[in-house]
């Protein structure tokens, strides 16, 4: 059974991450380990395999379908999205300083985050879909149609 794995460019991340992952099973979390924190701001995503497609869904709350941005390139799916940040946008179309104030606590920022899987040699980077709802990107990949499940007919001889 082929499976949509996680893209890791460099194994060596993917060993970092491993360590990280063993010392905060004993100290919980470390501040060796940036990296876990900014795995943790990732999006969750759920994948599921049917017999003619893959489908992902993705949480994106806070975020439209305008900015999100798809991309397939050859066995590669990348996923993107980045907000405005809509404070500033406001003082930019102002053209004086006047009603802008002074920031005094700011927590909100502009958010932008990054997924990239590897397809697996079954799916076709050709039969992507996508639909965004309800802060839930859903995804559907389909697999081509020579590694779609047929059945057989057994003829008497």
């Amino acid at each position: 059974m082929k499976t949509i794995t996680m893209y890791r460019p460099s194994a060596v991340q993917s060993t970092l991450n491993d360590f990280d992952r063993y010392v905060e099973s004993f100290f919980g979390d470390s501040v060796l380990s940036p990296a876990s924190k900014v795995f943790s701001r990732m999006p969750a995503v759920d994948i599921r395999e049917t017999e003619k497609a893959y489908l992902l869904d993705m949480e994106l709350p806070g975020y439209n379908e305008k900015d999100i941005g798809i991309h397939v390139d050859g066995s590669s799916l990348s996923i993107t999205a980045k907000q405005e940040d809509a404070a500033e946008k406001k003082e930019e179309d102002k053209d004086s300083a006047e009603g802008r104030g002074t920031w005094l606590l700011r927590e909100r920022r502009v958010n932008s985050v990054s997924r990239s899987f590897k397809l697996p040699q079954n799916a076709n980077p050709e039969e992507v879909s996508a639909v965004f709802k309800n802060g839930v990107l859903s995804m559907e990949v389909k697999k081509r149609a020579e590694a779609q499940k047929r059945t057989i007919q057994i003829n008497a001889a």
